[in-house]
């Protein structure tokens, strides 16, 4: 009894050292070479896995980035600028820097601009709502107010004002990783081109019906009426489905669409200084008032009083009347 497991020990024993044997030699075979430069990107990389780079997270991003010879189209946009340099410089290639971006909520659909006209009783989400009907306002374009952008972010950049029901954007926390875009069933929610000081100005709308039926249904409805697009000098926008649209890549900021824009659809944030809406009428030319020449107060028409002449023709004196000679005839 004692050998029979003796030997069933070592039998066993004896395939376990065969099979690890031929296991290595088969791993050795066919073992796959990876780049070392590869997990050398993923330490430089924040490691936030958003998927805001268009890839599944950031050791997809190393093993594509550590593959190209060119960067010009990868950007972590949580690590930003500095961090792609420190990943150019470890695969050594150049890139060049890109300017950052932030997402922007293009709806001005307030409580007070879009009074609702339904109450929805459903599940708390945008997409459910979206799918069930247009929404609980005149407007079927704009912001459903279920807070999907917000529950999608990690980066606690979204919040939602119950003053006015819609989602605002923390610029200093946004990362442009765009879950928020994708997150929005009404794609509100665009990445734009960063401003210094966050200066932003772009058109909070994206209702495409005409003009009156869009004003209806909000007050601050762009109606498509093209003044924007006439008076912009960097030929910024463009007017597409009674929509007009800015393009941040483009824009100067100068805001003259924001003085013509008859709706206020187009809004101007973070500016130093509030722009004056509506067409400035021109400045009236100041009236001269007359001068007085005798006023001493003045030191430029403090001068010497003029003095009086007398006319050329009282200057001579006034000649004497002739007196007429009697001339007397004497008779012969």
């Amino acid at each position: 009894m004692n050998t029979v497991i003796i030997y069933s020990i070592i039998i066993l024993s004896s395939i376990g050292i065969l099979a690890a044997v031929i296991l290595y030699f088969v791993a050795q075979k066919f073992k796959v070479h990876e780049n070392p430069k590869i997990d050398e990107v993923e330490k430089a990389l924040p490691g936030a896995n958003c998927g805001g780079c268009g890839f599944a997270g950031c050791r997809a991003f190393a093993e594509a980035c550590a593959k190209s010879n060119d960067l010009s189209d990868k950007l972590c946009t949580v690590g930003g600028n500095e961090t792609m340099e420190k990943v150019a410089d470890i695969l050594g290639l150049k890139v060049e820097k890109k300017a950052p971006r932030v997402a922007v909520v293009r709806c001005n659909g307030t409580c007070e601009n879009r009074p609702k006209t339904s109450h929805f009783d459903g599940a708390s989400s945008c997409a459910v709502e979206a799918s069930i009907y247009s929404g609980d306002t005149g407007c079927q374009f704009g912001c459903l107010g279920e807070g999907d952008c917000v529950a999608a972010c990690n980066f606690d950049a979204l919040h939602m004002n119950p003053e006015t029901g819609l989602p605002e954007v923390d610029d200093d926390k946004c990362v442009a990783c765009g879950a928020c875009v994708e997150a929005c069933p009404r794609n509100l929610i665009e990445l734009r081109k960063k401003a210094p000081r966050n200066m932003k100005v772009y058109v909070a709308c994206r209702n495409e019906e005409k003009g009156g039926v869009a004003r209806k249904s909000c007050k601050v409805a762009c109606i498509g009426c093209g003044k924007c697009v006439q008076v912009c000098p960097f030929d910024a926008i463009t007017l597409v489905n009674n929509l007009a649209y800015i393009d941040s890549d483009k824009c100067r900021l100068c805001r003259k669409c924001v003085v013509v824009c008859p709706t206020h659809a187009i809004i101007d944030v973070n500016f130093p200084k509030p722009v004056i809406r509506g067409i400035p009428k021109p400045k009236a030319k100041p009236v001269a008032k007359a001068v007085d020449a005798t006023d001493n107060s003045n030191p430029k028409t403090a001068e010497k009083p003029l003095t009086k002449t007398a006319p050329l023709s009282a200057s001579k004196p006034a000649a004497k009347p002739t007196a007429k000679k009697e001339v007397t005839v004497s008779e012969k």
